[in-house]
């Protein structure tokens, strides 16, 4: 693979918004990784009988990823205002049984799960969390009132993180 082609792959995933992108030929690998519009790609390519080359640092600059074309997107994501701390005592927490990354709707541009204010049962679907490029449905262990969202639409979760409270 020459520089020419790295180029153009470049630009490729630079027009399909593509933030990290790995190829593998043969003994040739190949990893581009998008850090943001401050920082150019860094192209490290690895043979088995070559040394390790990377590209010039002015090579090609990545754009920062787009802002979302929805301003309602943003909105259903932000976090409820936290009620007074006497209510908190009494709130059930479904926490994170997995690390990934937290979806609050099936897919994007679709309505969310739940919202503060909805009423949810036993085992009804509240979020996804990625995994591993699986989605992973959480369900609710307790019946009541979503009073909080403790995370984003998009936010990466750890094991036993909170992502809602349940008002009983």
């Amino acid at each position: 693979m020459n520089q020419k082609e790295i180029k153009e792959l470049i630009e490729f995933l630079i027009d399909k918004d593509i933030a990290e992108f790995e190829l593998e030929r043969g003994d040739v690998k190949l990893r581009v990784k998008r850090a943001g519009a401050q920082t150019a790609p860094q192209v490290v390519t690895v043979a088995a009988p070559m040394p390790i080359v990377t590209a010039p640092s002015t090579h090609v600059p990545m754009p920062a990823p787009a802002a979302p074309s929805t301003p309602t997107r943003a909105a259903e994501a932000a976090p409820a205002p936290a009620p007074s701390s006497e209510d908190e005592s009494a709130w059930l927490i479904v926490k994170s049984p997995i690390v990934g990354t937290f979806y609050g709707a099936p897919s994007p541009g679709a309505p969310p799960f739940v919202k503060p204010g909805d009423a949810v049962t036993v085992g009804q679907v509240l979020c996804i969390v990625e995994a591993m490029k699986l989605m992973n449905e959480i369900e609710s262990d307790h019946a009541g009132t979503i009073v909080k969202i403790y995370v984003t639409n998009g936010q990466p979760v750890e094991y036993g993180q909170k992502l809602f409270a349940v008002k009983p």
